[in-house]
This record gives structure tokens, sequence and C-alpha cells, in this order.
């Protein structure tokens, strides 16, 4: 092209392009696609980030609007790409002169003369760097400004801008690069992530520091920070519960019932349980909140996306206290009716107890405690075992049977599979009113109330299972195991008047385990478990004398201690981590390596927004001088 047909176009195109573009507007509306496909925030019941989801095919953008950055960030991003966004339609005439000028002169692209708003048009519909691209982005950017306004304009470039591999918008590079919100970057943080999107591979930290340094230097421009060091490897994005979560609808922001910090300390215990079990042994669990029969944390070893707590799997004995409720229901037994524990033949089937011994006489309670197989499968044929598992399943807990196999006798020792939510919704029943409810995972989840067992049957049950832990865990709180043939499954149950606990040892494909048991294997883990819990407000257990009425409450006196995190934890940086105490008189105090934390006189709980990776001794202290602290590793 001549330079004098260079030098017209430069003049021409700037005065018709208004007209031009407002005629092309209603004809070719922008495509929003990438914009709109995005991953998820996934929120706790408070708030908290639980985890972050990518969006279709694996690319990390997490939607961004300019609430949700930094000041800082979107200073030094105005300042640098686009310094009179605020008072353009979308395309500078200035700069567009001026590049166009240049462009005259010399043949070739001096500067691009781009806006943010032409820079977002060519995010979502990325083109080669042509002149006739070019025309399309002026014309695409005073459209987004029509149809989105400023903030809008800026949303859709701090959702998509391009932060290398598989990074796109600012809350991805600002949790890959540095594990935090795009709300907490500081000056030099916000300065790489000016600067990484010019050219996203060419700039990545990680593998070329020198160039990132430099042009983040640059866009500091001599301020602070450019002695701050540049991130060497990417973070992982926060990934708690992702086994439960997987199965979520999906939306830009996911709101579940979970509680972060039961959710951590829940994934801290299964994994410090692992360690010290034998290879291929897998664990899952959960945490329940009674009032509301929502879930506060879900978790399975092992990663990945297979939830365990979802798997079909033998009850063993874990399905006895639903038994004996709906006997008591039915009039058959009472919690002091001496049953018979001696050998008998039900047929062709003749069940032994676990130790192949037997007792003879014995109340209905210390059978059910004792998990003895004999009076069990007497008070099944009594029942009978169609109408049990009918009952089960009318309570949402549908048995699963062989194919072509009718549910029989041995139901009452865990010939049958069960999952262990269906199971531990049964539970809260047990732990409650003896209604049963799904445990829903979201606050708008529907959960429809399944009737079980009259209240008063289910009180006798929990005043049966309420006893100590052997290993002198908290007390108060009613709890049952189960073991499934071979040792395959270990079970642990509990509840107090607040929380239902669940916990399952085995090996995820079904093989046999020598020598588990739910009491050995999955009770001392329930036991930590329920150690991570506020005390419940009043016990389950009562007067042993006293057939069925309410619980009696009971003060809970305790020595001052920190319920979370648990000693030795490992936590991430991806948000502010609580801290909850429980016992102690009232003023509380925290402390991180010695420094005081500012929090309410009152509350027994704050939140600690560590400075850096690495070490940490988390105190507390009460009124009377009672102290206690744990050592932490944050990542």
């Amino acid at each position: 092209m001549s330079r004098g047909r260079r030098w017209l176009l430069a003049l021409v195109v700037p005065a018709l392009l208004p007209g031009a573009l407002a005629v092309l507007d209603l004809a070719c509306p922008p495509d929003l696609t990438r914009f709109q496909s995005v991953g998820s925030r996934v929120l706790d019941r408070h708030g908290a980030l639980l985890a972050e989801l990518p969006a279709q095919g694996g690319v990390w953008r997490l939607r961004s609007g300019p609430s949700e950055v930094s000041p800082v960030f979107l200073s030094l991003l105005l300042r640098t790409e686009d310094r009179r966004f605020r008072s353009h339609g979308g395309v500078d005439p200035l700069s567009l002169a001026r590049a166009a000028l240049q462009w005259a002169a010399a043949g070739h692209v001096v500067s691009g003369g781009s806006t943010l708003s032409m820079q977002a048009a060519r995010l979502l519909e990325p083109r080669p760097r042509t002149l006739r691209s070019k025309l399309i982005e002026l014309f695409r950017a005073t459209q987004l400004e029509e149809r989105l306004g400023k903030d809008g304009v800026l949303s859709v470039w701090l959702t998509l801008a391009p932060y290398g591999g598989n990074l796109e918008g600012v809350e991805a590079g600002a949790r890959a690069w540095f594990g935090i919100g795009a709300g907490r970057l500081d000056r030099a943080q916000a300065a790489l992530l000016v600067a990484i999107p010019r050219r996203p591979e060419a700039l990545r930290p990680d593998r070329h520091p020198g160039r990132a340094r430099g042009l983040r230097d640059r866009v500091l421009a001599g301020r602070d920070g450019a002695d701050s060091p540049l991130p060497t490897l990417r973070h992982r994005f926060p990934d708690h519960a992702m086994q439960a979560i997987v199965r979520l609808p999906r939306a830009p922001v996911i709101a579940t019932t979970l509680d972060l910090a039961s959710q951590i300390g829940l994934e801290d215990l299964l994994g410090r349980t692992l360690r010290g079990m034998p290879d291929r042994l897998g664990a899952a669990g959960l945490i329940a909140d009674l009032q509301d029969r929502t879930l506060l944390a879900v978790a399975s070893s092992g990663g990945g996306t297979l939830d365990l707590t979802r798997a079909v799997r033998s009850p063993g004995s874990a399905l006895k206290p639903l038994l004996y409720g709906l006997a008591f229901q039915d009039g058959l037994a009472r919690p002091d009716t001496i049953l018979s524990d001696l050998p008998r033949h039900f047929g062709r089937y003749a069940p032994e107890n676990f130790d192949r011994r037997f007792t003879a006489p014995v109340s209905a309670a210390e059978a059910l405690r004792r998990s003895l197989n004999l009076p069990a499968v007497a008070l099944l044929s009594q029942i009978g075992p169609e109408r049990f598992a009918a009952w089960l399943g009318n309570a949402g807990a549908a048995l699963t049977l062989p194919p072509g196999a009718a549910a029989s006798l041995p139901l009452a020792l865990g010939g049958g599979g069960i999952r262990m939510r269906d199971l531990a919704a049964l539970y809260a029943g047990l732990a409650t009113d003896g209604s049963a409810r799904a445990l829903r995972l979201q606050p708008d989840q529907a959960a429809p109330i399944r009737p079980m067992l009259q209240e008063s049957a289910s009180r006798l049950v929990a005043d049966v299972l309420t006893r100590d832990f052997p290993d002198g865990g908290p007390d108060g709180i009613a709890w049952k195991t189960g073991t499934s043939w071979g040792g395959r499954d270990a079970w642990a149950f509990g509840f107090d008047s607040a929380h239902l606990g669940a916990v399952w040892v085995g090996r995820p494909d079904g093989t046999a385990v020598a020598g588990a048991t739910g009491h050995d294997s999955a009770l001392p883990v329930l036991s930590r478990l329920f150690g991570l819990l506020p005390p419940a407000p009043r016990a389950i257990g009562a007067d042993p004398d006293r057939a069925a009425g309410a619980p009696i409450a009971v003060a809970v006196e305790s020595p001052l201690r920190i319920l979370f995190p648990p000693p030795e934890a490992e936590l991430s940086m991806d948000g502010p981590i609580p801290l909850r105490v429980m016992g102690g008189r009232r003023p509380i105090g925290f402390l991180v390596d010695g420094a005081p934390l500012a929090s309410r006189a009152v509350a027994r709980a704050t939140n600690w927004l560590p400075s850096s990776p690495g070490f940490y001794t988390v105190s507390v202290i009460d009124a009377d001088g009672l102290t206690d602290r744990v050592r932490v590793r944050v990542r």
C-alpha cells in the first residue's frame, strides 16, 4: 500500500467510524460465550472459600469484577494500559490517531492504540493481528461499552486476561502465582499481573523470571515493590471437599452448607489416620449439623473425585440400632427386656457372635451395646426381613442386595449394601425426633422429611448407645461400630445433641483387610473427630432408669483447648484461617508466634491471615491464665 493511501485511511477511518458502528451494532451482537463460560468458586456456609473449579476444557477462568480485585491493581492497570479509560467510549481517538499516524509514517505497527475495551473485545474473540481484525476490535469495543458499561468491560478483561498456560483472568492469576485472591494483591504482585498479559508465555515468572521482573518494575515505575521476590512455582487452587463438590450443578458461585474449619479438620484427621495404616487402605468421613440436617464436612482419602461416602458397602452391625429402634417401637422389646444369646438355628441359618462366644440371658440394651448377633437376628425374625428392608427404603436408605436375592435374616448383620450418607441420615433421625431426612449439601437443596421412628423409640436407642469412648474421648456421645465380613468395611457412627459423625475405613476396591474391625480401626477416628467439634450444649445420655423422655441437660466443663487447627495441621493460604477454642473463661486472647490477634473479647473464635508460608505456633490464653498451643504449617 502506498504512503498516500495509508495517510488517507489514517484520516478518513476515524471520521466515518461512529456512524458505521451504530448500524452494525444491531446486526452483529458481541459473542460473550467465553466470558460466560467460567469456572466456579465454592463457598462454605459462612462465605469462606472452599474450592475453585476450572471452566470447561480445564481452563482456570474465574469470574472477576472491579469490586473483587484490589484497588492498587486497578490503578496500575488503568495507568499502564488505558489512562483515559473512564472518559472514552471504547475507542480512544487520541491513541488511535497516534497509532495510525505512526503506522502511516513507518509502514508497520509502532503502537497498537488499543484501549482496555478493545483488548476485551480481542479476548472475547481472538483473531490474527491484521488491519481487518483491528477494525473489528474497534467496532466491538464500542459495542461492549454501550451494552456492558465501564465496569462490565473491565469485568470482561479481568476475567479473560491471559496469565500463561491454562490460566485466564486476574483471579486465576493471583491464585496460581501468589496463592491468594485478587482482592489481596499488594503493589508488586499487582504490577506483575498487569505485566504478564502483554506476553503471557514469555513473561511467566516460573520460566522467564528476568523478563517478568523487568516489565513488572517498569509497571511499578520506581515505586515501592521492586525488591519483592517473584513467584517461582504455581500454587495449587483451593480444593477442599472436592469429592462432594464435583457432583453439584455448576455456577460461577456455588453455595454449600459445609464449614471450612470442620472440612479442613476432617481432611487432616483422615490423612493422619491413614499415615499409620497399611498400604491401600482408604478412609471416609462426614460431619453433620443435627439442627438443620446439613453436612458440615465430607471427605474421602486418596484425592481424585471418588466419593466413598456414596459407595455401597456392607454396614456390618451398624444397622442394629435401627433394628432395635423398630423393635422398641413395635413393643417387641425394651432396653431392659431379657433376650437369649445362645446358639440357635433359624432354618438353615446359624449365626454366631463375632468372638464365637455366647452370653446366655442378656438385656436388650446390653445386647445392642455389645453388638451381639443372636439377639439381633432373633428380633429381625420377629419383625420380618422384608418389612425391615422396606422400612429402611421408605426412610430413604434403600438396601442393595445381590441380583435376584431377597431380604433375609443376615440383614441384621450387614447382609446388604448401603451408602454412608444414607445410613448417616438414619442415625440423624435416632439423634433427634425419629424422622429421616437426607443430609443436605446445599442450602436450597430439597430434602423431604420421611417418617422413621416415634421419638420415644429413637430416644431409647440414643440412651442405650451413650457411653464413654474406649480411648477416653469426649463425653456424652452415643456411638455404634460395624464390621463387615473379612474386615472389608470398618464403621463408626456417633452423635451428641448437636452433631453427627461417621467414619469408614477399608480398601476402596472391597478386598479383605485381615483383623480390621470398626472398634479398632474406625472408632478411634470417630473419637478424635468429636474432639475437633465444639461440645454440645447438653449431653445425649440420661438416667439409665428413665425409659423415655427428653435428654437430661448437663453443664459442660472443660479446660481451655484449641479445637481448630489441630496439632501439626497443614493449612493452605487460600483465605483467612479460622481459629476456634473450647472451654476457658472469657475474655480469650489469640496469639500467633507470640503476637496477639485482633478478636472480640467475648468470642471463642477468630480468623487469622498468615503473612507467608511457614511454621507457626498458635496460642490462646483465657482470663484465668490458662493456655493452650498448637504448632501448624502453612503452605
